[in-house]
């Protein structure tokens, strides 16, 4: 892969964050490619994840849409070639008082400009640790 590859990508990427950190679902799934997987490691095999631009984004505004704050904080980003390698957080705010700062390794594989795969490494006890129960039950529904 050639230095131009990976700086498209890294473009990309952070494009990608951004939409997220404005809690565009809609701006984030289209960064997809018709068949990119999307799904948080911990539930992989529990759940299928999310494919494709509209799942994406349904499957985040399922667990993001009903916070009151979302706040994104950047980390570092490594690329090399089709892979994107991120280390951020997110601190969620619910409106019954809970909070959790997550801590997240996320890796993308990218084709043509759109992500093929988005798997996030995270705390999940911490999580579930924190999470109010009437959002577990909501998220428990699904998108589909």
């Amino acid at each position: 892969m050639s230095d131009d590859v990976t700086a498209a990508n890294l473009a990309v990427v952070t494009q990608f964050w951004q939409a997220l950190g404005r809690r565009d679902f809609d701006a984030v799934g289209a960064f997809m490619a018709p068949t990119g997987h999307y799904i948080d490691v911990p539930v992989l095999g529990a759940e299928p994840g999310a494919t494709g631009p509209a799942e994406v984004a349904a499957r985040l505004r399922l667990g993001l849409g009903p916070l009151d704050r979302y706040v994104l904080h950047d980390g570092p980003m490594v690329a090399t070639g089709d892979m994107v390698i991120t280390e951020h957080s997110e601190e969620w705010f619910w409106h019954t008082g809970e909070h959790v700062e997550l801590r997240f390794c996320s890796v993308m594989e990218l084709a043509d400009g759109q992500v093929t795969r988005w798997w996030d490494y995270l705390d999940f006890s911490a999580l579930m640790a924190s999470a109010p129960q009437w959002w577990l039950d909501h998220i428990a529904a699904g998108y589909r």
